[in-house]
């Protein structure tokens, strides 16, 4: 039986050779974060992966990232690590159902959270993530903003841009949307010198009594530069984890034990390792009319968020 260790090192020898470049979400365990070349938020990884000097791209990820690295790297191959890694959020809206939104709100600009399927972005104006959507929501020229499909990232928008009129779907992570504002009491009764970092998919009895909200990203910058000892961590609790080898001279506590995403811990070495040997994952395919139709709302994204 192979360490954990020994079966790191064959992927790091396998990935060499065949040439293959490996992101891994925030949300992957420490153990394959080890041996990724790079490590971030979904939108970051595809950026990355489009510089990144090989061919094939080997998503650790949900399938909606692993599109996102395909519509902005069109010529290189990308496979994503478990044929099952889902995003429930992103599978919350259908074309067709959007289609009808955009009826019923013409006046609307059409704001997809990144968290979207390819075929949902090709229906809308701009793709936003976590990090970059108060500056592009606010900067757009319409007073009225659809925005898909997580409602709770919309709300926690919506107060701080009160002058525009939102339109929201019944949608959200259900993994954030389990922590609740009385997990927020007890953890802060747990531990009273701890800040609370939480991620805006949270809902917003949580994200109003968090001391900051942000991306993971944000989440794991803003821990590591403040002076602050204690946190707990409103997001995938192995964001604790990582930030725990990070800054061995801090604590952090997770905000809820339910906080777990079960798609990406679909992902392992052994996955990986077999994806390298060509016998599991599964290459992401994209027509070029719905690729470059998706991809007009990424380019307007980045555009706005120069």
């Amino acid at each position: 039986m192979l360490t954990t260790r020994e079966l790191q090192d064959k992927i790091l020898h396998l990935k060499k050779e065949k040439n293959v470049c490996i992101l891994a979400h925030a949300y992957q365990t420490h153990d394959v974060i080890e041996i990724a070349d790079f490590i971030g938020d979904s939108f970051a990884l595809s950026r990355k992966a489009q510089s990144a000097p090989q061919n094939t791209l080997l998503v650790c990820g949900v399938r909606f990232m692993a599109e996102t690295a395909k519509i902005l790297s069109p010529n290189k191959k990308v496979i994503l690590a478990h044929p099952h890694a889902g995003c429930p959020m992103a599978e919350q809206l259908t074309v067709e159902e959007l289609r009808n939104l955009k009826k019923a709100h013409p006046n609307a600009a059409v704001v997809a959270y990144i968290n979207s399927t390819a075929a949902l972005k090709t229906e809308c104006d701009v793709c936003v993530t976590s990090a970059s959507a108060l500056k592009i929501v606010r900067n757009l020229p319409q007073e009225e903003i659809l925005f898909v499909p997580d409602r709770n990232l919309g709300g926690w928008l919506a107060k701080q841009i009160p002058e525009k009129k939102f339109y929201f779907i019944d949608g959200g992570c259900p993994v954030h949307m389990q922590i609740t504002a009385e997990d927020v009491v007890l953890a802060r009764k747990e531990h009273p010198d701890a800040l609370v970092l939480v991620h805006p998919e949270c809902k917003a009895e949580v994200t109003s009594q968090a001391d900051y909200a942000g991306s993971t990203t944000g989440i794991m910058e803003f821990a590591g530069k403040s002076d602050a000892k204690e946190f707990i961590i409103g997001t995938d609790n192995i964001i604790a984890e990582h930030l725990r080898f990070a800054h061995p001279d801090k604590k952090f506590y997770v905000l809820s034990k339910k906080c777990v995403c079960e798609d990406m811990r679909l992902i392992t070495l052994q996955e990986i390792y077999e994806c390298l040997m060509g016998e599991a994952g599964e290459e992401i395919i994209l027509e070029d009319e719905e690729r470059l139709k998706a991809q007009t709302s990424i380019d307007k994204m980045l555009e706005m968020n120069a």
